[in-house]
């Protein structure tokens, strides 16, 4: 699995990323050696559209974060393969507590029986959208990311809601940056052509791809704002078409996908791991 290879001149579009340093929490844009920062607006790396550049942080200064802070975190269910198909369109909401960033350890709870991950792409929302339609969901993305959607596999069983099941605190990985479209676009790749690959400890899990999901990006979309709004920063997660992989303390999971990056993170003991993700600047 390739990741972007960030130039070392800027470009139109590049990854898009959110990281603690020295001056506190910003975007930035990723390029060779660091990162560019943006002023933000709008709850989105940039208003408007434009890109003004607040400073250059070497990579060594600065610790990424999950690409952005959404107010609502949406997971589609009945969406992992073609068989899907025959079942209604579900999703499900993660508390927004359950989002961390690259290379945070996920934390897992001794009582939590089978945990595994799951490699997702998500959709990151750049307008406001409710009600969208086929024809416009796409105008309303910021970007993609990549997602590892923790799950208790034991909890999920015996809890219908999901919310142990699926709401412990950092089990929502996402990063390592955000791609826009015309990214994905410069890079000859579809949205709903990509190819996701999960691993733990380095051992590769099945080849997966986004073609096979039961549904398409908008076809999500256009699902889960017919329930409710999303405004910019909201994030939706389209489901793992690859399964999961089960993970325990003293695991490395890397979940990546194709024209996005890889999102790396340790699994340690809960009682071992701080609460959330954390934004405290870099010294």
């Amino acid at each position: 699995m390739r990741r972007p290879d960030p130039a070392s001149t800027r470009r139109p579009d590049m990854p898009l990323a959110r990281i603690a340093h020295e001056g506190g929490v910003s975007y930035a844009e990723v390029g060779a050696g660091g990162y560019t920062l943006l002023a933000p607006g709008r709850g989105t790396p940039w208003p408007d559209g434009r890109r003004e550049e607040l400073g250059f942080v070497p990579a060594s200064c600065a610790r990424l974060l999950a690409p952005v802070s959404p107010r609502t975190l949406v997971g589609m269910a009945h969406n992992t393969g073609p068989a899907d198909r025959g079942l209604p369109p579900q999703a499900f909401l993660k508390p927004v507590t359950t989002i961390t960033g690259s290379g945070t350890p996920i934390p897992v709870p001794a009582d939590a029986g089978l945990v595994e991950a799951e490699a997702e792409l998500a959709v990151i929302i750049g307008h406001t959208a409710r009600r969208l339609t086929i024809a416009d969901a796409l105008s309303h993305v910021l970007g993609f990311t990549v997602a590892n959607d923790v799950t208790s596999r034991d909890l999920q069983r015996s809890d219908p809601l999901w919310f142990a099941a699926k709401g412990h605190d950092g089990w929502t990985p996402l990063g390592p940056w955000l791609v826009t479209p015309a990214e994905l676009d410069q890079q000859g790749l579809d949205v709903d052509e990509l190819e996701i690959q999960l691993s733990v400890d380095g051992v590769p899990g099945p080849p997966a791809n986004t073609s096979v999901l039961a549904r398409s990006i908008i076809e999500c979309l256009v699902y889960v704002t017919g329930v409710l709004t999303l405004h910019p920063g909201d994030v939706v997660l389209t489901g793992a078409p690859g399964g999961g992989a089960p993970i325990r303390p003293g695991c490395q999971v890397t979940a990546a996908v194709l024209g996005i990056g890889d999102l790396q993170n340790p699994v340690v003991d809960a009682c071992c791991a701080p609460a959330g993700e954390d934004e405290e600047p870099v010294a």
